[in-house]
């Protein structure tokens, strides 16, 4: 199967299944002498595991990484990075009525037609699993920008189901399993548990950011920045939609209003999300993501078994109501890792240019 790596320049291969013995990935292109550890990539890891809130499946993983190779004395080594996680409590025994049927939503007919043979325990590779090993590569990316730049990620929910969530503060979205910008979250938690209990489940809208992003980064056809965010966001499971910047609320914005205003203060505003031309201009990156909802539900539902009968699939087992909710560190990690590939790129190719016109603040 191809379309397992990911990135130009600092390169991330994926490999597992959802119900195999072990996860992981290889990064190749990470600078060397820089000091990691296996705890600089659990913080993150720890965000996004399963089994942290009645709210999100009760799958128990612990998603303790280890370091196989690239790292030497505490410091990277300049050579590929292996990255394992062992699988420690599958239950592959939860998805053995969906052997000969096509769950409603899922990749599973999609896979069987392209392949012929297709792994149903947990989806397989289709599985939201799978995210693991890039949140532990985007932890990587993040140490070497946030040492070298002092370039910042950060995320939270903005709508789950149709509630809207106001934004409060950066400093309420540790506090709560909803990554959610505020400080009450019982209405959240109340919709949440309505859904459970109905059987069923919905999407929401994740904002994710970079600050202290250099300029310059991306290139101006092909591979602009806001193409490749788009790219990766769109590589995460269920993501439906990616905005950048104003994103569809350009429609209803006049040009006078859009372009945001230059100053030898900084920018006045941020419509265009940190990009112009698909290079960065050192605003912040601003980027929201559109998550469908789960397909896993136990609700029943028509389909067809592989021979083509209709029959009605129950999807058992463990699974999250909104998968959402645990998509915030996911969409920090696939933007640190489209900033660091950019970051290297740029500095193979223009490291020696020395503009002659010094970088304005990214907000007056």
């Amino acid at each position: 199967m191809s379309g397992n790596t990911f990135g130009h320049t600092f390169t991330v291969t994926n490999f597992g299944e959802s119900h195999g013995p072990a996860i992981g990935c290889i990064i190749d292109g990470c600078p060397p002498g820089m000091e990691l550890s296996e705890a600089d990539i659990q913080i993150d890891l720890d965000r996004r595991r399963p089994g942290t809130s009645r709210h999100v499946t009760q799958r128990n993983e612990p998603d303790a990484v280890q370091i196989l190779s690239g790292v030497y004395q505490g410091k990277t080594t300049g050579t590929p990075i292996a990255l394992l996680i062992q699988n420690t409590d599958q239950r592959s025994k939860d998805y053995g009525n969906i052997l000969d049927t096509f769950r409603p939503g899922h990749a599973d007919y999609a896979y069987f037609q392209k392949y012929g043979i297709r792994d149903p325990r947990g989806g397989g590779r289709s599985s939201a699993r799978l995210t693991a090993p890039m949140v532990a590569a985007g932890a990587v990316a993040k140490k070497w920008l946030k040492e070298t730049y002092g370039t910042e990620f950060r995320g939270c929910m903005t709508q789950v189901g149709e509630l809207p969530i106001a934004f409060e503060s950066w400093d309420h979205v540790p506090n709560n399993p909803f990554f959610a910008p505020v400080a009450d979250v019982q209405a959240l938690e109340d919709y949440m548990d309505a859904l459970r209990k109905a059987g069923d489940s919905c999407g929401a809208r994740i904002r994710v950011t970079a600050s202290n992003v250099p300029v310059g980064l991306g290139e101006p056809l092909f591979d602009k920045m806001d193409a490749d965010i788009g790219y990766a966001m769109m590589g995460i499971n269920a993501v439906k939609g990616v905005e950048i910047g104003a994103g569809f609320a350009s429609m209803a914005q006049r040009g006078t209003t859009h372009g945001d205003s230059l100053t030898p203060e900084g920018f006045a505003t941020n419509n265009a999300g940190g990009v112009l031309g698909g290079i960065t201009t050192g605003q912040d990156l601003e980027v929201s993501i559109a998550i469908k909802p789960t397909s896993s539900i136990i609700t029943p539902r028509a389909s067809i078994d592989s021979q083509g009968n209709p029959t009605e699939v129950v999807t058992k087992g463990r699974h999250d109501p909104c998968v959402g909710i645990r998509a915030t560190p996911i969409a920090e990690a696939m933007l640190a890792l489209v900033v660091m590939d950019h970051a290297l790129r740029h500095r193979a190719q223009c490291g020696d240019v020395v503009p002659t016109l010094k970088p304005i603040a990214g907000s007056a």
